[in-house]
């Protein structure tokens, strides 16, 4: 079986199905393209046919480009790319020229696309080199291109036609962002050109009508000028200087996809559209060989998509979440309920009074009319969702339930008392789970009865955002109680990271210290402008002073004496705590008191650094090399995250990876921590974390991993990828 297969009607309509064998979703492979070309190829010659059709016999179109050619064209260099990309470019613009003649641009037969779903990626760039686009009246669809958001930009043409189809600002969303559109948007924005109840229909019909003026795409049209100007044109020339602003503006330099896009952009809008191409195969090429786009697809396609399958899932039977009980109303509690409902299961919400369970619930209300105000639910869904979610105050309600999630106050005693509570009335084959940040799942799960049962789930704030669940096994949590949590975290459409039981699990663990040298800067004096910013021109979307505000500085305060107190004489970060306890008594407690490292006007908005900083901790009249404070905020992280996969909290350089991106915002262009120590080089990470920790002390220390790995010449993803377990 080929994945592109024709039939050719009575009328003359050659229909060219899109099928790929043994997959949910169309991607296209090097052996696709070539039994597309054939195809294209036959039905050019064949005097019958009249028209094309190109669809797909899957519910969606496709989903993009098949990574395998990508991680193929990368393994034969810059050269392998570009003839990789050019031999698409051919095969398209075979397709949008159709047989005419080149001069008259006449005598060419019409092909259009009819998309039945989701057309992603070349799932698009194929589409717009077609004349004509149908989508079906599909609202669940998604058409866009999104390579952006995993590093590297639309390069099969996509680049270049969606800029003079829309122009160069009307286009800047759906590249630069990576916008997803439904069909009705898409065709509201001029990405296709109707929407219909039947597609194939549709597009048989118009090919049979179409006139040779149909065929001729604007840019091959005689007198053909850019939407909104080209770049030398007085508009065009403002559009083009703003965008080359924004770009750096946003990605601080760190992000190359961005970049190099915006150099194809600008350098394709003053060449013939032919040139235009070939410019957009070398920027693409650039790209695909630079090494944050090789760490970006890995990390936020391969990996992520592996752990959301369950890479790392005990062989155990499914375990879908039939009931779910929710201990604790208050805003993670309600959160984790909201989720639940949304993914249809069903949901016990337990607070101490019926007021709290109601106001628990009303998050969900809350959430649910912002959408409706925002056109994306509707009243019928908000009152079937709502219906999932029973409040109250008996914890007979949690009979049938076999998960449940305990979200209550962070205090052992409190927790244990529930756990004692809950598996009073639960079945004998139910899951505990306790939602918590920092406290050791092993001391929780004494509490139990059945320890083997007992397991963590860390949701990260606000749970309807945040995409990263951190699962910790206990000493003693059985696989049961692993696959109950995967398959739980499937459900409700995050990405889990599964890690075991240590004092911070894994991502507080790299995130606090990230915090504190954002702090102990301040405390020495350094310009706190300059610890933000270079933490920004690192790709970290906060600095570490503003995270702090966002996370609020009374829980720093209250982890903070927690950890001196199970740390004894051996607590480190003395000169944070005098720094954060000082904001503390001023009652600076972040944005949730409009004051903090930041002021905040009276709606909450964050406006510029405290003043009051250089006054309380005066600066230093010598200031620090940029990228000195860079390597202390950006090592204090990665080699938390070593010494975590060394101790084996960590099992598998994919979530940590994964998880530092999703769950704090490690540098995305990096692919998170193990990946960007891989682009320094183990010989040169080992060099830098010796000078930072002769100059800044023992938080810097070198781990033995990483020295090992040094004199042997190692990388994490050569000694511990695809899944390989740390030895």
């Amino acid at each position: 079986m080929t994945d592109f297969t024709m039939k050719k009607d009575a009328e003359g309509v050659a229909i060219i199905t899109w099928d790929v064998p043994g997959k949910s979703m169309n991607v296209l492979s090097l052996d696709g393209a070539a039994a597309l070309n054939g195809l294209i190829d036959d039905a050019l010659a064949d005097d019958a046919v009249k028209g094309i059709v190109i669809t797909s016999g899957k519910k969606d179109f496709a989903g993009g480009m098949d990574l395998n050619v990508i991680a193929g064209m990368r393994a034969g260099g810059a050269q392998g790319v570009f003839d990789g990309v050019m031999g698409l470019h051919q095969l398209l613009r075979k397709i949008e020229r159709a047989g005419m003649d080149p001069k008259t641009l006449k005598g060419g037969k019409p092909i259009a696309t009819a998309l039945p779903g989701t057309a992603l990626g070349i799932g698009l760039e194929l589409p717009l080199s077609t004349h004509r686009i149908f989508a079906a009246e599909n609202p669940k669809a998604k058409i866009g291109l999104p390579e952006i958001m995993v590093g590297i930009f639309p390069g099969a043409g996509g680049t270049t036609r969606l800029v003079r189809k829309l122009g160069a600002m009307g286009a800047a969303p759906f590249l630069l962002e990576g916008k997803l559109s439904d069909p009705a948007k898409a065709k509201a924005a001029g990405l296709i050109d109707e929407v219909v109840a039947d597609p194939v229909a549709a597009a048989r019909d118009w090919v049979l009508k179409a006139t040779d003026a149909d065929l001729v795409k604007p840019w091959d049209a005689k007198g053909y000028k850019m939407p909104g100007g080209e770049p030398y044109h007085p508009a065009g020339f403002m559009t083009f200087v703003g965008a080359s602003a924004m770009v750096h503006g946003k990605t601080m330099g760190v992000y190359p996809a961005a970049k190099a896009l915006l150099s194809a952009v600008y350098e394709g809008a003053l060449v013939p559209f032919d040139t235009a191409l070939k410019i957009e195969a070398r920027w693409f090429t650039n790209v695909l060989l630079n090494p944050s786009s090789t760490a970006m697809i890995r990390s936020l396609f391969i990996n992520k998509e592996a752990l959301e399958k369950g890479a790392n899932r005990p062989d155990a039977p499914d375990q879908s979440v039939k009931k779910l009980g929710i201990i604790g109303a208050g805003m993670m509690g309600a959160g984790i309920a909201y989720v639940s409902a949304m993914a249809g299961i069903e949901v016990v919400l337990i607070d101490n009074s019926q007021e709290a369970a109601e106001r628990g619930k009303s998050y969900s209300t809350g959430l649910l009319d912002k959408a409706i105000s925002r056109g994306k639910s509707t009243e019928d869904k908000k009152t079937e969702l709502l219906s999932r979610i029973t409040p109250t105050t008996d914890y007979a309600a949690l009979a049938g339930c076999d998960l449940i999630v305990e979200a209550v106050f962070e205090d052992p005693a409190v927790k244990a008392e529930v756990t004692k509570k809950v598996e009073a009335v639960i079945a004998k084959d139910a899951i505990f789970a306790t939602n918590t940040s920092t406290l050791p799942i092993s001391e929780l799960a004494k509490a139990s009865a059945r320890p083997d049962q007992f397991i963590g789930i860390h949701f990260f704030s606000p749970v309807d955002k945040m995409a990263l669940v951190e699962i910790i096994k206990g000493r003693e949590t059985g696989p049961l109680a692993v696959a109950k949590a995967l398959d739980f975290v499937r459900q409700i459409r995050k990405t889990p990271i599964v890690v075991n039981d240590a004092r911070f699990f894994y991502a507080n663990r790299c995130i606090i210290p990230y915090i504190n040298e954002g702090i102990r800067l301040v405390s020495e004096g350094v310009n706190p402008t300059l610890i933000e910013n270079a933490a920004k021109l690192m790709g970290m979307p906060l600095g570490p002073l503003q995270l702090v505000d966002e996370t609020s500085i009374d829980l720093g305060v209250k982890i903070a004496k927690a950890t001196k107190a199970a740390m004894g004489n051996a607590y480190p970060d003395g000169a944070v705590d005098e720094v954060l306890f000082r904001m503390y008594d001023q009652g600076r407690l972040g944005r949730k008191s409009n004051a903090g490292f930041y002021d905040y006007d009276d709606k909450g908005k964050r406006g510029d650094l405290w003043a009051g900083l250089a006054t309380e901790w005066p600066q230093s009249e010598a200031q620090p090399e940029l990228t000195e404070v860079q390597h202390r905020l950006m090592f204090v992280q990665s080699l938390e995250a070593v010494r975590a996969l060394e101790e084996g909290v960590l099992e598998d350089i994919r979530e940590g990876d994964v998880g530092a991106i999703l769950g704090w915002g490690f540098a995305p262009w990096s692919g998170g921590p193990f990946s960007w120590l891989d682009m320094l080089g183990a010989p040169r990470t080992v060099e830098i974390a010796d000078d930072l920790t002769a100059k800044f002390g023992p938080r810097f220390t070198t781990p033995q991993l990483l020295r090992d790995m040094a004199a042997k010449g190692d990388s994490f993803y050569g000694r511990f990828g695809a899944g390989k377990k740390a030895a």
